[in-house]
């Protein structure tokens, strides 16, 4: 989160602003942050923090020479001692600019911050935390925006909560995962996966918090085991879910995360719509019997204009071509009913007790399928 000792420079933005480390901007990606400072102190701090971060930034010294690196660097810490005499060489406007100083600042870095577009002015040392996780967002962007996929039931007891922990696990097996459970009302996916002893903050925790999350603060802050954590709900909770906190904590789990599976109710919330709309993939689970069938086409049909759903059929019945028609959309997927599923999940080891079973293998094959899809532009 922002530190309190970073003084705002610009007007209140959006829940959600759109992050200067997003490296779907292809003018950014791969680039180095830039420092813009002669204070060898100020400089020998920055890159102390920079390293911190995991990152290497670039480092000007002379403020002219910092305007040929400045619209590419994905984030742009300018020292207070350079802030005047770049601001008279008035640089192109763009996000991610930040004016880093030591200790208070007076009116006049302020003035000189709002000439080089800044969004804030950070003092150090107080700040040293808020700058870490800044830089550190910068070096999450380097892996890429991590998969989406939303799960839903096509109807009730279909199995969407099972198959989105089973994806986690698969995902996890070859990267960092995160499990999202976007329903107040379900099991918990926590208790699914074998995490609920695990400590480590849940959504009431995150609802209750503002300002922007770090993707490396919101991995470590979850409870986690090997490359898989979850994001849910405390035993027993009454809250439900807050729109900022959601769009905060996605934007997040996509830049920290090569895969984020979210688990998403069958209400009929905006909310739930919208976090639809933001994912990769959306997978309807869908039991093949009439009425399983009857309702999953019900439910395809209010994404219709939102999102592009597909179907994973769980268990046997009615011909996969014959469901694919009927429900409107495309299968990608048949997996079979497993023995000793519930077992496995009392047991504390999640749905998939070893990478040999029956589900393991079909959740393989669909994760291939969903990252191939990506990676050819096509809906999953």
């Amino acid at each position: 989160m922002v530190a309190a000792s970073v003084l705002a420079m610009t007007t209140p933005t959006p829940t959600s602003p759109p992050s200067p480390s997003d490296p779907s901007d292809p003018s950014r990606s791969g680039a180095a942050p830039l420092v813009v400072t002669a204070d060898e102190t100020l400089r020998d701090e920055l890159l102390r923090l920079a390293a911190a971060a995991g990152v290497v930034p670039e480092v000007v010294a002379d403020p002219a020479a910092a305007l040929r690196p400045w619209s590419r660097a994905p984030v742009v810490l300018v020292g207070g001692d350079l802030t005047p005499a770049l601001a008279e060489l008035a640089p192109d406007r763009r996000d991610g600019v930040h004016v880093v100083a030591w200790g208070p600042v007076d009116s006049s870095l302020f003035r000189a911050g709002l000439g080089v577009g800044a969004e804030n002015v950070a003092e150090l040392p107080r700040s040293e935390g808020w700058v870490v996780e800044t830089l550190t967002d910068v070096g999450e962007a380097a892996r890429g925006r991590g998969l989406v996929v939303g799960v839903v039931g096509g109807s009730g007891g279909a199995g969407a909560t099972t198959l989105a922990c089973a994806l986690g696990q698969t995902a996890a097996r070859h990267g960092e995962t995160l499990v999202v459970d976007c329903d107040p009302l379900g099991p918990g996916l926590d208790r699914v996966l074998g995490l609920d002893a695990t400590h480590g903050f849940r959504w009431d925790a995150l609802c209750e918090t503002t300002g922007r999350l770090s993707a490396r603060a919101l991995r470590e802050a979850l409870p986690r085991r090997g490359a898989l954590g979850v994001l849910t709900w405390y035993a027993g909770s009454s809250a439900t879910l807050q729109a900022f906190a959601v769009r905060e904590a996605l934007s997040a789990a996509r830049r920290g995360h090569d895969a984020v599976v979210v688990d998403l109710p069958r209400v009929v919330d905006p909310l739930v719509d919208e976090v639809a709309a933001r994912c990769d993939a959306l997978l309807v689970v869908v039991t093949p019997s009439v009425a399983g069938v009857a309702s999953a086409a019900r439910l395809r049909a209010r994404f219709e204009g939102r999102a592009a759903p597909t179907v994973v059929v769980r268990g046997r019945g009615l011909d996969e071509r014959d469901v694919g028609r009927a429900v409107g959309a495309p299968v990608v997927a048949t997996l079979p009913d497993q023995r000793g599923l519930d077992e496995s999940i009392d047991l504390g080891l999640g749905p998939l007790r070893t990478h040999r079973s029956p589900l393991s293998r079909g959740c393989e094959a669909l994760l291939e399928h969903l990252v191939g899809a990506r990676a050819g532009g096509r809906a999953a």
